[in-house]
């Protein structure tokens, strides 16, 4: 990825050295709404459906989820910090992704926005209380924004290891022994979605929740098409949020990629790692760094073959940062770890993909045989 475009696209700005472009070229898309509906303020939770609950828990546990209530029906599951749950798993004939709910400042953003799309202002199940507002996206996914009566209360943390660095020594005659235990999940931190209708639904969050653009990656030799995947942040003005909240890509597939949820650090991430996988769980690509989000992360797959991230070390960027460009490839997903693998990307064939490959190049969306070719080039690079 080019760190040397400031002569293609302007002055430089703070994403200079951040392993993307100088920023936008002129007339592309900005990456934010003149006028919101509102500002929702974070992701509060994801629903999803299963057959088996008690199955779920269990991998929820290993994972380092706690459990915020359970019932006949429905196994919400949090975190430690205070707040909403991070995922409500409802008692379903099959395993689905049913969508997220994001997190509203005030019960006014609520009304304000169920005016805005026609919708009604509910009672919802969360523990606590609380009310919804349900939409649909423009790629036809459920979208919930809520408001919580009662924050769950902090739960006890992982403390965070001790480190020696080179010049720094704050450990002496003390021995470092993390414990082999489950990483002990902080909180929910960002969803990722595909989508046929890329532009159309990016501009939909942008439009209806108030969400800014932290990184656009564009395809090789397309980037006048505009770009194929955002990373895309709530706006709390000058306080610095996670560097993605939402991230969409332009794909055949509508719907979940991954869920990310927040641990104490790298010794959390690599002990919780090793012991999922003396439980037999399924690594799908860690640990490493990424490139957008910087953060350290480690994908593991849940006995439904739903991938979830866990992560540390996020960037957090205020409402004043532009949006960064760069080029989608898939030895851009990484500063150090392991080669990418192809379960990460989606990447392997199957006859449920190529029926997904046909429907999308049929349908009236955003991916064409140019588009496909474009992305299958990107994930090879």
């Amino acid at each position: 990825m080019s760190h040397t475009a400031v002569d293609k696209a302007g002055p430089p700005t703070p994403h200079n050295d951040l392993h993307s472009e100088a920023g936008a070229l002129r007339g592309e898309h900005p990456g934010r709404s003149r006028n919101p509906v509102m500002k929702a303020t974070d992701l509060a939770w994801l629903e999803f459906e299963k057959p088996d609950l008690d199955r779920a828990e269990v991998f929820a546990r290993d994972f380092g989820f706690a459990i915020a209530a359970r019932t006949e029906e429905a196994l919400w599951l949090r975190g430690t910090f205070a707040g909403p749950p991070c995922m409500v798993i409802r008692r379903g004939q099959a395993s689905r992704f049913t969508g997220p709910a994001f997190r509203a400042a005030e019960r006014s953003d609520l009304d304000r926005l169920a005016v805005a799309t026609g919708s009604t202002v509910r009672s919802i199940d969360v523990p606590g209380g609380g009310l919804s507002v349900s939409m649909l996206d423009p790629s036809g996914l459920p979208v919930r924004v809520v408001h919580c009566a009662e924050p769950l209360p902090a739960l006890p943390e992982q403390p965070p290891l001790l480190l020696n660095t080179g010049s720094e020594h704050r450990r002496t005659n003390v021995t470092q022994r993390p414990p082999r235990e489950p990483s002990r999940i902080q909180r929910l931190g960002h969803v990722v979605l595909e989508t046929r209708t890329f532009t159309r639904t990016l501009d939909w969050y942008l439009d209806t929740l108030g969400m800014i653009v932290s990184d656009f990656l564009f395809l090789d030799g397309q980037r006048q098409r505009g770009p194929t995947m955002a990373f895309i942040r709530c706006d709390q003005g000058s306080l610095a949020v996670d560097h993605h909240t939402l991230a969409l890509h332009l794909g055949p597939g509508t719907g979940y990629v991954h869920s990310a949820y927040q641990v104490t650090d790298l010794d959390s991430i690599a002990a919780g790692g090793e012991y999922l996988a003396e439980r037999g769980y399924r690594r799908s690509w860690g640990i490493g760094r990424h490139i957008q989000g910087s953060q350290l992360f480690d994908y593991w797959r849940d006995p439904d073959r739903f991938m979830l991230e866990h992560f540390a070390d996020g960037d957090l960027f205020s409402s004043d940062l532009e949006p960064g460009w760069a080029p989608m490839s898939a030895s851009g997903l990484a500063q150090w770890g392991p080669p990418v693998t192809r379960d990460f990307l989606g990447a392997g064939p199957s006859p449920a993909k190529l029926r997904e490959v046909m429907a999308a190049l049929r349908g009236d969306n955003e991916l064409d045989p140019a588009r496909l070719l474009g992305l299958m080039k990107a994930m090879s690079s």
